[in-house]
Parts: C-alpha cells; structure tokens; sequence
C-alpha cells in the first residue's frame, strides 16, 4: 500500500517559484507570507506551486492566537527574535536559518485531501532520502518519534496555502526560550520539553541543508519555474504591509 501511495505522490509535480536576482528584496517572513498569497490570488494559471524559503531567528504565531500567552516577547526583543502573524491557524512557530520553510499553493477547497497529499509527500521525499518519515495526525512528519516537520493551512476561494516546516539543525535553545507552549500541551504528548519530542534532521541524515532542500525541490516539482517579475514583487510588496501592521501582529 505505502508503495502504491509514493508512486501516486511521485507524480504529482509543481511549479517552482524563484525571486529574480538582482532585484531590491527584503528578506524576511512577511515577504514568503505575502509572496503565498500572491500566488493563490493572481498565480492561478499554475495548479500547484511550491517554494521553499529561510529567515533569520523568528517567531511566527497563528492568526488567532494571543500574542503574549504564546511568545516570550521580552526575550526575543532582547536577542533580535522577530515576531509575526501568520494569516493561517495552528500554532506558534520558530524560524531560523537552521531549518526550512516550505510554501505550497494549489488549486481547490477541500482540506483534508490537500494536507493529505501535501503531508504525505514531505515524508516520501524524506523516504526517499533514506530517512524513515512517517505521517502522524493531520500535519506532522515524525522521524524515529520526533517531529521534524509541522505544517498549517490557509484557505482562499478556490485556492489553499499549506506552508511548513522542515527542522534541520534549529537553534533548540533560542527556540525554547522564544515560545512558551501550553504546559497542558507538552502533557499530552508525555514530554517535560519541546526539545524532547522535537528532531533534528541533521540526525538521521548525512546530507547537507542545501542538498536536502535540493532533494526536496527536485522530488516535488518539474524542471518548469516561475520567476517572479518585478510587476510581482511589487504587488507582493502590498501585500507584505498588511503582514507588518501592529493593529494585525499584536491585535486579536
């Protein structure tokens, strides 16, 4: 059966999205943010899209989570942690250029069948690189019992964002003391830590980040690209304003 379902996942193939060189970007995750719903709203000539991005040390909450109750904002105000809203639900996230960010926008509503097929081909591309992934749950990707990719889900009409990690070799401290989870949360999967049912991809495997992301791009998507014209970024860059917005970051 797992046999029959990699061949299926095997042939679904995406668009990939590149930023032009050259070009006057500010790299931060409110640009990946807006740059996914650029591409749900006015990409609609590509059926699946996928792009894989990484920031510097940041927080990202879901969109209905209170701030405070989900982030240590004292400590990452003291060391250079950046904190932001995501338009998704699901919950607080840490970022930094130790792990991978993936982004996939495709057409359709129906969720279950979309995480599914998202989900489900995160892990083959780790099967597929020698690392024993399994799915566990609606959105995360567990290696020997750790969790090592998580992921959310963004829903536009007739257009859906599921965007994720991928941990590789993540600052586990920074992210301990930048997000403060549930205590009722890490008793319900029997942990007194995040560190502890947390993986580090660089454990199971020999490859490089750069070669993993590599691996990744060439499992999920055709030799076809799309690079963003200047046009794009421009809308994009409208977009990302509405992600910059305190009354948004900080509001309920």
């Amino acid at each position: 059966m797992q046999k029959s379902l990699d061949r299926k996942h095997h042939r679904l193939k995406m668009v990939y999205i590149e930023y032009p060189e050259n070009s006057k970007i500010i790299y931060d995750l409110t640009l990946f943010l807006a740059t996914e719903e650029y591409a749900a709203r006015r990409l609609t000539q590509f059926d699946d899209c996928f792009f894989m991005w990484r920031v510097s040390p940041s927080v990202v909450v879901g969109r209905n989570q209170v701030m405070a109750a989900e982030v240590n904002l004292d400590y990452c105000r003291e060391n250079g942690v950046r904190v932001f809203r995501r338009k998704s639900g699901g919950g607080c996230v840490y970022a930094d250029m130790g792990n991978v960010m993936m982004s996939y926008v495709t057409s359709g509503d129906n969720v279950a069948f979309i995480f599914n097929r998202y989900i489900n081909l995160v892990a083959f591309a780790l099967r597929k690189m020698g690392v024993e992934a399994r799915v566990t749950g609606r959105n995360d990707v567990l290696v020997d019992g750790r969790k090592v990719s998580g992921s959310a889900y963004y829903h536009l009409p007739g257009r859906s964002i599921v965007h994720g990690t991928l941990l590789y070799d993540t600052d586990m401290r920074n992210m301990q003391l930048s997000i403060t989870p549930p205590a009722e949360k890490l008793a319900k999967n029997g942990v007194k830590s995040v560190r502890q049912r947390i993986g580090l991809l660089k454990d199971f495997t020999d490859k490089s980040l750069e070669n993993v992301m590599a691996h990744i791009r060439k499992t999920f998507c055709a030799d076809e690209t799309y690079t963003l014209t200047e046009n794009d970024l421009a809308e994009i860059e409208r977009i990302r304003q509405t992600y910059l917005s305190e009354k948004f970051v900080y509001g309920k």
